[in-house]
């Protein structure tokens, strides 16, 4: 094995900065609109499903992070090395879902209530055209990524605090703490009449959700973490492009690259519980109570009803100014989730791609490859938002439901890559693999019982 020496880790706050990323894919799903939507018509006794749903996500990225910090390569490089026809999986189950345009829709309906003389049509469309030129422009796709994720998480979190502060009252968080533990109205766990697709619909998006949680593989590398500081950047389409290696390395058990690495790996599941699970159980609970304070009890349950019906509620209590605010907070979430879907989403397939038609050459020009897959999604995305099916929360819905499948799947892909791929002191710990048997199996059980009520 080639000498490798790994990289002592900086400080936490130095290591900060993947997460936001992915964060920032979920803003605009589970967040803000499916388990604010679940607690408007059911009330706060779901929220168990949330903090259940955004724990395994934890546990899938984590793992996830395992891989890519133990090789110079992405995660769906060792799942090739499992098997040549899992690229094709890969291109399939990330192409299908995130080429409906829910949140780009979602976000031009929300503009055009504020702006309605400028047809959704034409918002939708430009926001798509705006998500591809901040993509494929940049001279480093995770420095526009993170830089723009962490901005708008940062205002989006503080303008949610401030409506929580003026607007909830203490028995609306007694209603929550009892909706952790599964305790509803009258009820435990499941309220008489909720849609299971709609539920599983916010649990899979308690998170990123779907392949878009193995992108975290990708940040890791960019962020240097690990052994990606022995890996290619994908840079902006306009810099100069060039072949990267598509096959990495790992390291030597030494003894001070064993010491390094499990630095490395508890600076990741902190800096990864802080960000992702931290964060991003904080957004869901103060949204979702938010909601439930403000609507409840009113008829919302089509479209984004509840959405504008808690602003028309901040405006009565607030004034106009703060309800618009509260909407524009909306729309900059919804941009942060479908420019985190364009970009994760274009990486993952356009790699897969690489996979099937690179693997023996070991080089790619990733950076075009990238740009193609990215506006043949707009372009997609176009076609199927013109065509008529343009209902945010149902594009969202059957999204989310398309995406538990393939994350059903990467729990189970991703147990016996690194039970088999990884070095023995860099293995999953006994735990750790049970939760992944678990989390494939209850995506599963899920997704029957959805299937078996429709």
């Amino acid at each position: 094995m080639k000498l490798v020496v790994l990289q002592s880790p900086p400080s936490i706050w130095k290591t900060l900065g993947p997460s936001f990323i992915l964060l920032g894919l979920a803003l605009g799903s589970g967040e803000l609109i499916l388990w604010p939507f679940l607690a408007a018509n059911y009330g706060l006794g779901l929220l168990w499903g949330a903090a259940l749903g955004i724990t395994l996500q934890f546990f899938l990225n984590t793992e996830v992070m395992r891989y890519s910090l133990s090789w110079s390569e992405s995660v769906f490089v060792g799942f090739r090395r499992l098997s040549s026809l899992l690229p094709i999986w890969f291109i399939i189950s990330t192409a299908i879902p995130w080429s409906l345009p829910g949140f780009s829709s979602a976000t031009a309906e929300i503009i055009h209530s504020l702006l309605p003389q400028i047809p959704q049509t034409v918002l939708a469309i430009a926001i798509l055209l705006l998500t591809g030129i901040m993509l494929t422009l940049g001279t480093s796709l995770y420095k526009t990524m993170v830089r723009t994720q962490t901005l708008i998480i940062i205002f989006s979190l503080l303008m949610i605090i401030f409506l929580a502060v003026q607007l909830i009252g203490a028995d609306s968080w007694v209603a929550a703490a009892w909706g952790l533990a599964g305790k509803g109205a009258g009820w435990w766990f499941f309220p008489e009449g909720v849609k299971l697709s709609a539920f599983l619909a916010a649990f899979a998006y308690a998170g990123a959700g779907g392949n878009l949680n193995l992108a975290q593989s990708y940040y890791i590398r960019e962020k240097g973490l690990g052994m990606g500081a022995f890996a290619d950047r994908i840079s902006g389409i306009l810099q100069k492009s060039r072949p990267t290696v598509i096959r990495g390395t790992t390291f030597p058990q030494t003894k001070t690259n064993i010491q390094r690495w499990d630095a490395w790996w508890r600076f990741a599941r902190l800096e990864h519980g802080i960000v992702f699970w931290g964060l991003g159980l904080a957004t869901i609970i103060l949204l979702s109570v938010l909601s439930f304070a403000t609507v409840h009890g009113q008829e919302v349950s089509s479209g984004l009803s509840f959405l504008y019906a808690q602003a028309a509620a901040i405006r009565s209590a607030l004034g106009a100014p703060v309800a618009t605010s509260f909407l524009i907070v909306a729309v900059l979430m919804l941009f942060s989730t479908q420019l985190g879907v364009l970009e994760s989403s274009g990486r993952i397939i356009a790699e897969n791609v690489s996979l099937l038609k690179n693997w023996n050459k070991n080089k790619a020009d990733q950076s075009k490859g990238f740009a193609v897959i990215v506006w043949t999604q707009i372009i997609v995305g176009i076609i199927v938002y013109v065509s008529g099916f343009s209902e945010p929360r149902g594009l969202i819905t059957l999204s989310a439901i398309l995406n538990a499948a393939a994350m059903m799947v990467s729990f189970g892909l991703l147990l016996v890559l690194n039970t088999k791929r990884l070095q023995p002191l860099q293995r999953p710990t006994q735990f750790r693999k049970f939760v992944l048997i678990f989390g494939a199996v209850f995506f599963l059980l899920l997704l029957v019982t959805t299937w078996v009520g429709w």
